[in-house]
């Protein structure tokens, strides 16, 4: 059986590659996030867009330092065995740079495609159980009521096993990745209220290797700019799907009634008080940014991953890397 990674990397900063960024800025954004002197890129899959196992393989190919995350693969989307085989390769050829994401996939998408379970719960606990037996090199467990593996082996699997985190928002599914994860995957916002929730939702007996989150973030020396930059991503916090990010903050209830008071998603966001647009997301000056993403951190946070905002995502990836820690 292969090692696993030590101790979870404490501190460190990505940041997200954006579906919708042109092919051809693909490659230069993960080599310039590299260069400024970013941790991580974590590459996303939603339905439509790019694959995650293929962005993530050309992102290692083309960097050399960087760790590279995938956030995330919804379990109902690929046979585990095969995506075992698939992140064991990648993990072979780029030892100690990948981290694994798993999810239950948006239930609208996954339910086009055919996919989505009658009990999410059950899939994602036997995915998560099987995938990381499997990437260890030890037998897949016995066939349960979705993942059929039993006795499977990989031949080719990687000196340093990658992490596997669960991207999930419900308390039952927060509890499960304490069980059969490596950590969580938390996706935007990720105030660290929310944070700190969600590490409680884990189980006392939890050991989590990762903890992965997400923001909206633009930096610049005025911060009324960069707080209007995030709100376009704010838009649909106040939907029902981001209730668990929502309930453990202060403001939660006045959120709640603004969102019905505003005549549309975009009245909501542009109105929306500059203190909570601040805890929703990391926005601000150089100097306000670097505070935000170190209260990720003392919140538990081993990964803040920052999702730039705005109209042109190199020049923001620039901007962003001028909060970076010192030791960058």
């Amino acid at each position: 059986m292969s090692e696993s990674l030590a101790l979870p990397a404490r501190g460190r900063v990505g940041v997200m590659l954006p579906r919708d960024l042109p092919v051809g800025d693909v490659l230069p954004f993960a080599r310039r996030a590299e260069e400024l002197g970013f941790d991580q890129v974590w590459v996303v899959e939603d339905l439509g867009w790019r694959g995650g196992v293929a962005q993530a393989a050309t992102v290692l190919a083309t960097t050399t330092n960087l760790t590279v995350g995938i956030g995330i693969m919804p379990a109902g989307a690929r046979n585990v065995g095969f995506a075992a085989m698939e992140l064991a390769t990648l993990a072979q050829l780029h030892p100690g740079r990948l981290i694994a994401g798993v999810g239950h996939g948006m239930p609208g998408w996954m339910r086009q495609a055919g996919s989505w379970p009658a009990s999410p719960l059950t899939l994602i606990k036997e995915y998560a159980r099987a995938l990381r037996l499997l990437i260890a090199g030890e037998p897949g467990p016995a066939n349960g009521r979705y993942v059929r593996c039993e006795g499977v082996v990989l031949t080719e699997i990687p000196d340093i096993v990658p992490p596997v985190v669960l991207g999930v928002r419900g308390p039952k599914s927060q509890e499960a990745a304490g069980e059969v994860a490596d950590g969580l995957l938390l996706a935007e916002p990720a105030a660290p209220a929310y944070i700190t929730a969600s590490l409680r939702n884990l189980g006392a007996s939890a050991k989590p290797r990762e903890i992965v989150v997400y923001d909206a973030a633009a930096v610049d020396d005025d911060e009324e700019a960069a707080l209007a930059r995030v709100r376009a991503v704010l838009e649909s916090v106040g939907e029902p799907e981001w209730a668990a990010h929502i309930a453990p903050l202060p403001f939660a209830e006045d959120l709640r009634t603004h969102r019905a008071a505003s005549p549309d998603a975009g009245h909501f966001a542009r109105t929306m008080p500059a203190a909570w647009v601040r805890e929703l997301s990391i926005a601000g000056t150089p100097a306000q940014v670097r505070a935000a993403i170190d209260a990720r951190h003392a919140a538990g946070a081993t990964s803040v991953v920052l999702a730039p905002a705005g109209p042109d995502t190199l020049a923001a990836l620039t901007s962003l890397a001028r909060a970076l820690p010192d030791r960058h």
